[in-house]
């Protein structure tokens, strides 16, 4: 039941960060399910692996390559679905309860939440990255494989 759950909120995040990023309307179902099959791989591996950083960078992984073949085939931007799927991996809470420790000068908790966030934050930006290298590798692959 709580992977129901999951996979419907992911979705109408996803979906409602669509509309305030002003994605087109037609793509809007698109990028709810980017972003719920991205939620749930975190939801699912971190809750097997208890390994926040490893889901963030195996579901941001998913959502980029899931993100750049759907932008090909549809003929549309990358980032329409790319930046609203990996709204719900960003670790905004963490941040701010971080922030919060600061402020109530318990920086022992503020640095912990802290690095976690840069971690977090890594990577989704490595996951974007190597998504990008993956999907040049395919690119030269198919070239090569036509040119034989």
């Amino acid at each position: 039941m709580a992977v129901l759950a999951q996979a419907i909120t992911s979705f109408i995040a996803t979906s409602a960060f669509g509309i305030l990023f002003n994605a087109p309307k037609e793509s809007l179902i698109k990028c709810g399910l980017i972003g719920m099959g991205g939620w749930l791989i975190y939801f699912l591996l971190e809750d097997s692996t208890d390994n926040a950083i490893f889901a963030t960078l195996a579901a941001t992984i998913f959502i980029a390559v899931l993100s750049q073949e759907l932008a090909k085939f549809y003929k549309t931007p990358v980032i329409i679905f790319s930046v609203a799927g990996i709204i719900p991996l960003v670790p905004g809470g963490l941040a701010y309860d971080a922030m919060r420790n600061f402020v109530e000068n318990d920086y022992y908790s503020a640095i912990t939440l802290a690095a976690k966030v840069f971690m977090l934050a890594g990577s989704i930006a490595f996951g974007l990255v190597f998504s990008e290298v993956i999907n040049q590798i395919t690119k030269k692959f198919r070239q090569h494989k036509v040119k034989a």
